[in-house]
């Protein structure tokens, strides 16, 4: 495909990104194996720099006659309405070593990948709680080639893992969900750990108390509660939100700009995670980034377009399917956890709340990093415990703000979606209202 893009007259330069998938899914509802089902797709990418322009196409019909042809013509119509900017591929050299497969994961069979799915089920039943579960298997080829040189190609694995459960008394209904998700099996104690944590959620729930006085406390954010105060961060470390100047982190490289405990660090190369991956999907070998490091901002991440735009290099953070053009994207983002344990952050605490989930996270203008969301699992915390959940609450601030005022860290952190590593973590003021 590369070559027959490139014996176009019009092409100066172009890049092509070829994926292969194939994924089992089971689901379990009501505590049995309800549905299963298998997605195999192969498709390919081509992006071409045609007079100056730049224009994508895709297509997952690699196996009709004239797809080559077809897909260029697309590809050239794209560049025909497309941007002038000048884009650099990467030029070929030799991208790390990064542990992204398994073959004993590849070689799952259903029975075996059933089996992990019934351990978690099991591992949850009680007397009047509904569980909802689900595990998949995927395996996926990548190859990215361009017209300076660069070939890079893997394969990678992963199991993936995670169960919800529901609980009704009377008009009360509580919910409590995770997941966990690896290049490799999962083994019987990470199910067990993955089990224990959502029945702790439901348990502690089941009384209910009365939200604290409003006003601003401390609060301990879950990692699974933490969405609203890192979502933004995300947005604003992407070279994107910067280039459009939306970006409040934007100009502030080398400041002290948070608390000094707050730490993040992309890591593409960490072994057997999901986000491990020895070149992005644009060719760009992949490398350690520190975002901040104790509170000081030091880097953005960019892919090709953005940095051509900005007039910066890529840090190897294009992520592209086999349609559309490729956007920025983290590999594994760590949050460094600290050393509290969970009885130290509730100590931390004192009084105040454990925000375990929010809802509605992720709307309105998330870059400001304001936020005000009801709760949908909090915890009261009076003298360092916990006494109960609340239901009718409340929590708001900014995160940029009270990320400035970090009482605790835990060593607890968890891994969502498989990709960001998060801790759990006290901050001070943060605005409580009852509802």
């Amino acid at each position: 495909m590369l070559a027959a893009a490139l014996r176009h007259p019009d092409v100066a330069q172009a890049d092509v990104l070829f994926r292969e998938t194939d994924q089992l899914d089971l689901k379990f509802e009501a505590g049995r194996l309800k549905e299963s089902s298998r997605t195999q797709e192969s498709g390919v990418n081509l992006r071409v720099v045609a007079r100056g322009r730049v224009g994508v196409a895709g297509t997952t019909d690699v196996a009709s006659a004239g797809w080559e042809h077809d897909l260029l013509a697309r590809a050239l119509a794209s560049a025909g309405q497309g941007e002038a900017y000048d884009l650099a591929f990467p030029a070929r050299r030799p991208v790390p070593e990064a542990l992204t497969y398994d073959p004993m994961a590849a070689d799952l069979p259903v029975a075996a990948l059933a089996a992990i799915g019934r351990a978690l089920v099991e591992g949850l039943a009680r007397p009047g709680w509904q569980v909802n579960a689900g595990a998949s298997r995927a395996i996926e080829t990548t190859r990215v080639i361009n017209a300076a040189g660069q070939d890079v190609a893997y394969r990678a694995t992963s199991i993936s893992v995670g169960a919800d459960v529901t609980r009704v008394v009377g008009d009360d209904v509580l919910m409590a969900y995770d997941q966990l998700a690896l290049v490799g099996a999962p083994d019987a104690a990470a199910l067990e750990r993955l089990a224990r944590g959502i029945a702790t959620r439901i348990e502690r729930a089941e009384r209910v108390v009365p939200p604290p006085a409003g006003g601003r406390m401390p609060v301990l954010f879950t990692p699974n509660g933490s969405e609203a105060l890192f979502l933004p961060l995300r947005q604003a470390l992407s070279g994107k939100t910067v280039l459009q100047g939306v970006s409040p982190l934007g100009g502030r490289l080398g400041e002290a700009v948070f608390d000094a405990a707050l730490t993040m660090t992309d890591e593409p190369l960490l072994p057997g995670r999901v986000g491990t991956r020895p070149a992005d999907d644009e060719g760009v070998p992949s490398a350690r980034l520190p975002l901040v490091e104790g509170g000081v901002v030091r880097a953005f991440v960019y892919d090709l377009e953005t940095a051509a735009r900005a007039g910066a290099a890529s840090t190897g953070h294009g992520r592209r399917s086999v349609f559309g053009k490729p956007h920025i994207a983290f590999s594994n983002l760590v949050i460094a956890a600290g050393r509290a344990a969970e009885a130290d952050l509730l100590r931390a605490v004192g009084s105040g709340l454990v925000v375990d989930e929010l809802i509605g996270v992720g709307q309105g203008n998330v870059v400001s990093g304001a936020f005000s969301h009801p709760v949908a699992l909090a915890y009261r915390v009076e003298n360092g415990e916990i006494t109960g959940r609340v239901k009718d609450a409340a929590v708001a601030g900014n995160a940029y703000e009270l990320l400035k005022r970090v009482r605790a860290v835990g060593k607890d952190a968890q891994w969502l979606g498989g990709t960001r590593h998060v801790p759990p973590l006290v901050l001070e003021g943060v605005s409580v209202a009852g509802r």
